[in-house]
């Protein structure tokens, strides 16, 4: 086995049969959590005055190991993608979800560092660092189990978002032809109606906006109660969906080897 393949195996998520793997995932998942708690921390100003420079030195050596992992997956992306070329396997690697993820995490404290740029933006960049949350999806076996129910049930989902999308529209439409003259600073453009749709429909009513007149009052009680129905659409798709996927899991690790794991 060549040192490259070594570290192939050592930094792959789904080989999980040697120690060294194990450690590694497990010593990344535990510094993501830490990553999160730095930046809860962070948002309490006195924690953050006393110990600023504790957090800016766990950043750094945050953004070093997160970089040299980011290294390492584009290294031995010819293992992870055997089908294609050397550079098309590490092409393939740069645009995957994960991998954008990872390029995201170490971003905010690289790029001050390249170009001058505006102190608010680097604030904005900096909630980036959230995203070393989502690097937990590579290495947790529940995160992938939803992320892969998600993409089995995306088209019966993307009609049912539409239908709502649609809804939405007409209802923000006739609530602003409807109150827009009697409430013009709550209804005043289909734009800002469209607040009071989504609020309706997905039956939370903030009470902020509301209808006042006798058809608006009506109008908005059709909305409610058709929104009932649509929410409870996608997780109903969803909740059959998880559980059909944990019952085929559960068949294959019946019908394995308990000893080699193999295919009975």
């Amino acid at each position: 086995m060549t040192f490259k393949h070594k570290i192939f195996n050592l930094v792959d998520e789904n080989n999980k049969g040697s120690l060294p793997n194990r450690a590694f995932n497990i010593f990344i998942v535990f510094l993501i959590i830490l990553n999160v708690t730095a930046i809860v921390l962070e948002s309490f100003s006195r924690i953050k005055s006393t110990y600023s420079q504790e957090f800016y030195i766990f950043e750094i050596f945050s953004v070093v190991i997160f970089t040299i992992e980011y290294l390492l997956r584009v290294y031995t992306a010819d293992f992870k993608y055997p089908s294609k070329t050397k550079i098309g396997s590490i092409g393939t690697f740069l645009s995957s979800p994960l991998a954008i993820i990872d390029l995201l995490a170490i971003l905010p404290t690289y790029l001050p560092l390249i170009i001058p740029i505006d102190l608010r933006f680097i604030r904005i960049l900096r909630l980036l660092r959230i995203t070393r949350l989502f690097k937990i999806n590579r290495y947790s076996n529940s995160l992938k189990l939803i992320a892969e129910v998600f993409k089995d049930k995306r088209s019966d989902l993307g009609v049912t978002i539409f239908v709502t999308f649609i809804l939405l529209v007409i209802a923000s439409t006739l609530m602003y032809y409807i109150e827009g003259q009697v409430q013009p600073d709550k209804f005043p453009n289909i734009i800002a109606s469209f607040w009071w749709a989504v609020a309706t429909l997905t039956t939370v009513g903030y009470g902020d906006v509301y209808p006042i007149t006798g058809l608006g009052q009506f109008i908005s009680g059709i909305i409610a109660l058709l929104g009932i129905g649509l929410v409870a659409l996608p997780t109903g798709i969803l909740s059959s969906a998880f559980i059909d996927k944990i019952n085929s899991k559960r068949r294959a690790d019946v019908e394995k080897c308990p000893t080699c794991g193999r295919d009975l």
